[in-house]
Order: structure tokens, then C-alpha cells, then sequence
């Protein structure tokens, strides 16, 4: 029973993985500006989760002593899209989602330190082995490139992402997953309001409501309601870097779709990157 327990959460982390990855092609084919999109996006997606909530009667209350933890979060998770699609547009899906993912290497040194858990030298060694993948995306440290300026917002974004998580880890014991994705979006959405009125042409928002639709409700409402109710179940560091097949899913999507065929460099970093991913399962399993 506790073999199909496993097997079952093992599967719907990576169901995850699959739904939030489609950002990397659609943040691609999508033609408006970052903050007007990443706007847009957590309107749609704070709308469909209301109903989701309303419909299982799932409580929006939120203890006073948390609504700062959770309003950070939310700048944290809009800061981090805001910057991973700046990253998407100035390279391509693989470069894009690659470079992001120096996220379980900057969670495997925070955790420890911000929620007091067990260093463990196996997570460093899995961290390193993501970081050398992400080497090879980027050999050239030239910043007069558009790849290298990609990679460096891809970190940041990174960054910012790898401190939600970790915030947002202390909270999933306490309140429902999508009600705390919900709160993040709320907060986005306020942020990012001014910026969907500099649109001139509403029909420029009209012609891409097919795939911003897709981005709200499949890779934001449900893929990442699914991340974070993940958090229960595994640690942070073991989530981040078992999520690691991302980017695999997002190229082989925008290989697909756009017809975006990645570099031999591009996929020995990615084999790297998978790999650590395969062995953390192991070994989360184990």
C-alpha cells in the first residue's frame, strides 16, 4: 500500500512538472508584453481558483499572523515569472527553462538554514551535478549576448523562486494549497494591474486568449495547486530537484510546437539535469 502511496505522489508531481512546464512554449508564442502576459495570467487563473474553492467549500481564511508571509510570497512568485519570461524571450524554451533550474541548487543551500532541516552532502552533490548541466547552456560569460542575459535572469528567477518555496513550505500544513496559490495570484494581479491598461489595441489581447487561457488554468491553476500540495509530501530540496525533468518535458513541447531544436550542449546539460533527477527519486523513494 505504501508502494502505491509512493508511486501515486511520484506521478502526480510529475504531472505537475508537465502542466507547468507548457509555460516555456507558451511564453514563447505568446506575443504582448512580460507584465501585461504574467498580469493577465494570474487574473485568469486567481478567477478559475476562486470557483475551484467555492465549489469543494474550501476556506479563504487566513490567520493575521500569516497574510505578510503569503503577500511576500505572492511578489516573490510574480517576480520570478515576471523575470523567467524576459528570460524566455531573449533565448528559447530550452535555454529559458534550463537556466531556471539552478533553483534546486540554491534551495539545497537555503533549506537548511531557513527551516533548520538536516544538511544532507548527497543534495550538494545533486545541486552541482544541475549546476554543471547549467554550464553548458552558457560556456560564453559574454553579457553583450542575449543567451547570457537569458541565463542571468533565468537565476534570479531562480532565486526568487527557490525563497517562495521555502516560505510557502512552512504554510502548506496549515492551509489548502490552491486557497494559498490563490492569495499569490490576488497579490500579482494587484502589482500588475497598471500595466494591462498601456495595451493600446484590445484586439491584441482578444487574438490570444486561446493560449493565455491555457497558461491560467492548466500551467498555473492546476500545475502549480499541484507543485505545492507536493510540498506535504516531499521535502523542498527533494520537490526542486525531482522537478528538474521541467525543462525535459518544456523542450520536448516546444520542439513540438515551434519547432525549437536544442543544441548538442543544450543536451548534455539537460541529460545532466535528468539525471540528478532519476537519482534523487531513488533515493527519495529509498
Amino acid at each position: 500500500m505504501q508502494t502505491h502511496t509512493h508511486l501515486r505522489n511520484i506521478l502526480e508531481l510529475n504531472l505537475a512538472m508537465l502542466l507547468i512546464s507548457t509555460s516555456g512554449a507558451l511564453g514563447r508564442y505568446i506575443d504582448m508584453p512580460v507584465p501585461v502576459t504574467i498580469g493577465i495570467r494570474a487574473i485568469l487563473a486567481g478567477i478559475l481558483l476562486f470557483i475551484f474553492c467555492k465549489w469543494k467549500r474550501i476556506s479563504f481564511n487566513v490567520m493575521h499572523k500569516d497574510r505578510l508571509t503569503i503577500t511576500i510570497s505572492g511578489v516573490l512568485m510574480g517576480a520570478h515569472w515576471i523575470t523567467y519570461f524576459y528570460a524566455l524571450k531573449l533565448s528559447n524554451v530550452a535555454i529559458g527553462m534550463l537556466s531556471i533550474f539552478t533553483y534546486p541548487v540554491i534551495t539545497a543551500l537555503l533549506e537548511p538554514i531557513l527551516l533548520k532541516t538536516k544538511f544532507l552532502k548527497v543534495h550538494l552533490f545533486l545541486a552541482l551535478l544541475v549546476l554543471v548541466g547549467i554550464y553548458f547552456l552558457v560556456p560564453d560569460l559574454d553579457f553583450s549576448n542575449s543567451y547570457t542575459k537569458a541565463v542571468a535572469l533565468g537565476v534570479f528567477s531562480a532565486l526568487c523562486y527557490s525563497l517562495r518555496n521555502l516560505i510557502m513550505k512552512t504554510k502548506v500544513g496549515v492551509y489548502n494549497g490552491s486557497v494559498l496559490m490563490w492569495y499569490q495570484l490576488v497579490v500579482i494581479s494587484v502589482l500588475l494591474l497598471p500595466f494591462i491598461f498601456t495595451i493600446d489595441d484590445a484586439t491584441d489581447i482578444k487574438n490570444q486568449w486561446l493560449p493565455m487561457l491555457t497558461l491560467a488554468l492548466l500551467t498555473t491553476a492546476i500545475g502549480h495547486t499541484l507543485f505545492l500540495v507536493s510540498f506535504k509530501r516531499f521535502s523542498i530540496t527533494t520537490a526542486s530537484i525531482m522537478s528538474s525533468v521541467q525543462p525535459v518535458y518544456g523542450i520536448i513541447i516546444g520542439m513540438i510546437f515551434l519547432k525549437e531544436i536544442p543544441v548538442f550542449s543544450t543536451i548534455i546539460g539537460g541529460v545532466l539535469i535528468l539525471t540528478s533527477v532519476v537519482i534523487e527519486s531513488i533515493r527519495a523513494y529509498k
